[in-house]
């Protein structure tokens, strides 16, 4: 009954948490409360998308398994954003649901000193504000040097289907009750959110005649992992693309008197981002229709989900307007779609680390810190999953900064900023974007997370050849040369401008018309001696290379200011010259470092000088 670390919840903080632990050599217990639903896509059946696919191809990096995970169960992968710069591409795949539950469960078998209890964890043992264990429902109890809570959604959750409502942290699943009274009366500070989930439809019952059909990429490089041999032989399936119109919304109007949303049964903060199809109509009332995707559930199965459709709204308001909708006016639903409420904590409580304030050893990662979004949730559970470790070997913490992970800002936006409604993640986020590419998340995370003891060798190894395989090209860029009757044609053709000397592959590869790949065909080694990735992440190196210089300089230089430590004694409301708003969100947020400092909203650029000047520098 004894662990390193214990982990409350198996959603996807929880599986990275447990893993991350385990894999470091942390004897782990990972505590569900259904051991089928390890890992349970609670609703939308894909992973990634716009930052969130760069997430995920971080945790994969680092030696985390969602990208793994993805690409085992994988049934239709895209890279979005093609059409704008290396730094706006995403990588995003629809997954098949029960597959991913499988695999995630293959995983994590097979992970030495990781064990699983299936059983719901109602409090948690402190002692002198060090937490010492947990205390479960079956009247077990679990001694630990370190515990993390990913509890998701299941905090006091409440559903609601108009003006229906029941308890559960899912549908057809309990809810957890005690862990926020506890936390509470201990003082921490929490609060209410809303997320939403839509209906699922029967595909026999939809006509795809009448849809867009969206079919994924066929590149051999589009998948997350950068180890090899992580495809699947699953059978790919095309999303479909129709919309709502002007019946669908005066219908969804009729219900909004009976919308929990608008008659004040549910008081919580709800997602701006992914809002209700009830909040589009509102909000967006000008518009005459919405998109929507219509995606598969699995490689086999029929269950569709209704992409753009999430709603609270009765029942027979969701079907009725659904009706209406180009291809569905036949559909028969598996299920209506419903708003779920849940408890969360203000993440300014928190440390970088994920280690609370108040309560040495304990950890808290998901959307229990206020997040939505599977990756997002499994980023943080990754970063806690190591912390927890190191804390139990006694290393240094693991932070990742701004500059060099959207896991950083992630994190740093959380306990820096706290929320007000559900986070999610975009590239708008981070200030260095063109350093965050996804395509490069390995050359700047492996080799980190490899002497940490998370990445394996055979990771390591990997991303060694690949950046030398990248830097080999880009200086056989810069030494091979094309005459002007060797390329003149090809610059025709795409509308750049013509040379008339012998001109440098890399000066060509710099035009924004230009691509790498052709020109290669035109040199005279073999083509097939660099990969498609190499090819494509050389090219991205050279024709961003200014761009890229750039950002690292403004990143290095603001970096400086998180080497700047406020000492933890440091009275902010004894500095008159401080603003009265820094004094008070500086006293309660109690930044580590000046960098910290001045990414709290209400800190101004004046009152980061007077910090300076009052420690000296």
């Amino acid at each position: 009954m004894r662990y390193d670390v214990i982990v409350i919840g198996a959603g996807h903080a929880g599986c990275e948490a447990a893993s991350a632990a385990a894999n470091l050599g942390s004897k782990t217990l990972l505590i569900t409360m259904d051991m089928n639903k390890i890992g349970q896509m609670s609703c939308n059946p894909a992973v990634g998308g716009i930052a969130k696919g760069q997430i995920v191809r971080e945790i994969d990096a680092l030696g985390g398994q969602m990208g793994i995970v993805t690409d085992m169960s994988s049934i239709q992968f895209r890279m979005l954003n093609m059409s704008k710069g290396p730094a706006m591409w995403s990588p995003r795949a629809q997954c098949d649901r029960t597959k991913f539950i499988d695999n995630w469960r293959k995983v994590l078998d097979n992970i030495p000193n990781l064990y699983i209890w299936q059983d719901c964890v109602t409090k948690l043992s402190i002692i002198n504000n060090v937490v010492t264990g947990v205390e479960c429902g079956l009247g077990v109890s679990f001694e630990s040097k370190c515990v993390i809570l990913t509890a998701g959604t299941f905090l006091n959750g409440l559903m609601h289907v108009g003006k229906c409502k029941f308890e559960g942290g899912r549908i057809s699943e309990y809810s957890s009750y005690g862990l926020t009274e506890q936390l509470n009366d201990l003082g921490f500070k929490s609060d209410r959110m809303k997320t939403g989930t839509p209906m699922r439809i029967d595909g026999r019952t939809i006509d795809f005649s009448k849809m867009q059909r969206q079919d994924g990429d066929n590149e051999s490089i589009r998948h997350f992992s950068f180890l090899p041999d992580c495809h699947n032989s699953l059978k790919q399936r095309p999303c479909w693309i129709t919309y709502t119109n002007n019946a669908t919304h005066d219908i969804l109007r009729s219900g909004l008197k009976d919308s929990p949303l608008y008659n004040g049964q549910i008081k919580s903060i709800g997602p701006r981002y992914c809002p209700s199809i009830e909040t589009k109509i509102v909000t967006f009332a000008e518009k005459e229709q919405h998109q929507l995707f219509i995606e598969p559930e699995g490689e086999t199965s029929e269950e569709y989900y209704v992409n753009g459709f999430s709603s609270s709204l009765p029942m027979d308001v969701q079907f009725e307007a659904i009706h209406t909708v180009p291809g569905l006016e036949n559909v028969v639903a598996y299920r209506p779609g419903y708003a779920i409420e849940y408890d969360f904590f203000d993440p300014t409580q928190l440390h970088h680390t994920l280690e609370t304030k108040l309560v040495r050893n304990l950890y808290f990662a998901g959307q229990v810190n206020g997040t939505t979004g599977y990756e997002e949730a499994a980023g943080q559970g990754l970063v806690a999953g190591i912390n927890a470790h190191q804390r139990c070997v006694g290393g240094e913490d693991f932070v990742l900064s701004r500059s060099e992970s959207y896991i950083g800002v992630l994190i740093d936006d959380l306990v820096n900023k706290g929320v007000d409604e559900p986070y999610r993640m975009f590239t708008s986020r981070a200030e260095y974007r063109i350093l965050l590419r996804q395509d490069d998340a390995d050359m700047r995370l492996t080799e980190k997370s490899y002497r940490l003891g998370l990445a394996t060798e055979e990771r390591y190894n990997i991303m060694c050849k690949k950046r030398k395989a990248i830097a080999d090209l880009i200086e056989f860029c810069k030494d091979y040369s094309l005459r002007a009757n060797e390329v003149n044609d090809y610059l025709s053709s795409v509308g750049s401008s013509l040379v008339d000397h012998t001109i440098h592959l890399y000066d060509l590869v710099l035009r924004p018309q230009v691509s790498l790949t052709t020109l290669l065909h035109y040199c005279e080694i073999v083509f097939s001696s660099y990969s498609e990735e190499i090819i494509e992440a050389a090219e991205i190196q050279i024709k961003y290379s200014g761009y890229i210089a750039r950002e690292k300089q403004l990143a290095d230089k603001l970096a400086r200011l998180d080497y700047i430590k406020i000492p933890s004694t440091f009275d902010y409301s004894a500095q008159q010259s401080l603003s009265t708003e820094a004094r008070q969100k500086l006293t309660r947020i109690r930044p580590l470092t000046i960098g910290d400092a001045s990414r709290i909203p209400g800190v101004s650029p004046n009152d980061v000088s007077v910090l300076l000047m009052l420690l000296g520098r």
